[in-house]
């Protein structure tokens, strides 16, 4: 499996449960990008997913520290007087999405492998 196809669930998630909440959504999208709209969560995807699977607290600012450090450093908008990111003030509503995504990955693996585990051997 490649990496897109890897992070299509997150992808689907954070549209249904992030985007519809992004006060800077243009009508049609998401995606935004195809509308002229930059967009942090569509941009940066990998390393928002990499940033949850690396960081493990229950309050918001390790993941906050993590997001300036790892995804607004390299980011193209960084010294722009406005950050197309809703990042900013989703962060926690996308945590929260990318998080579920796991467990549920998690839930389904550990359902195969116990499925494995019981089906007969021929």
């Amino acid at each position: 499996m490649n990496v897109q196809d890897e992070l299509e669930d997150y992808r689907i998630a954070l549209h249904s449960e992030v985007c519809s909440r992004c006060i800077e959504r243009r009508p049609g999208a998401p995606p935004c990008a195809p509308l002229g709209k930059g967009c942090g969560i569509e941009r940066h995807l990998p390393a928002l997913v990499e940033l949850c699977r690396t960081t493990d607290s229950a309050l918001i600012d390790p993941y906050v520290e993590k997001l300036h450090e790892t995804i607004c450093i390299d980011c193209e908008y960084k010294d722009e007087p406005e950050c197309p990111c809703p990042l900013d003030y989703l962060l926690n509503l996308a945590i929260e999405t990318v998080e579920s995504v796991q467990r549920r990955k998690a839930n389904r693996s550990q359902g195969d492998k116990s499925r494995n585990a019981r089906s007969p051997r021929g």
